[in-house]
């Protein structure tokens, strides 16, 4: 017990969290949003509270910012942030776990909380069972 309370005050000591994977600071992401949708917001602050540096843009033609984006329209839900790091996209309610996840992974163009959830951030409290979907349509995460 003693060790691990010393590695515990190591780690805080330096910065270090024993706890989620840290987002590189300040990951950048820009959430492209209805601007009469008042859920899309709530999914914006639960990305700010866990460290990502988001940017909310209103766009009246969400179909267009989706066609650009490269979101499969079978998956899409009331908003799209691209992350600029990487241009990986984030379809939906993703909870930031698999927002993490995705950004791990490059090689996943994007991932998607298709339609719009009740047991995902923004939308209700998470249960455990939201499963988010990569673009091809397969199983991502489940938080």
């Amino acid at each position: 017990m003693k060790r691990f309370f010393a590695f515990g005050l190591l780690a805080a000591a330096l910065g270090v969290s024993l706890s989620a994977p840290a987002v590189q600071a300040g990951e950048a992401m820009t959430v492209y949003q209805d601007p009469n949708c008042g859920c899309c917001h709530g999914w914006a602050e639960h990305m700010r509270a866990e460290g990502f540096d988001v940017r909310e843009v209103p766009s009246s033609d969400m179909a267009a910012v989706k066609s650009r984006l490269g979101v499969p329209m079978e998956l899409a839900s009331c908003h799209t942030a691209r992350l600029e790091s990487s241009g990986q996209i984030i379809e939906g309610h993703v909870p930031a776990s698999a927002v993490r996840k995705l950004l791990a992974s490059g090689d996943t163009r994007g991932t998607a909380a298709p339609g719009m959830p009740l047991n995902a951030p923004g939308m209700g409290p998470m249960d455990g069972n939201l499963v988010t979907l990569d673009f091809d349509g397969r199983p991502f995460s489940r938080d």
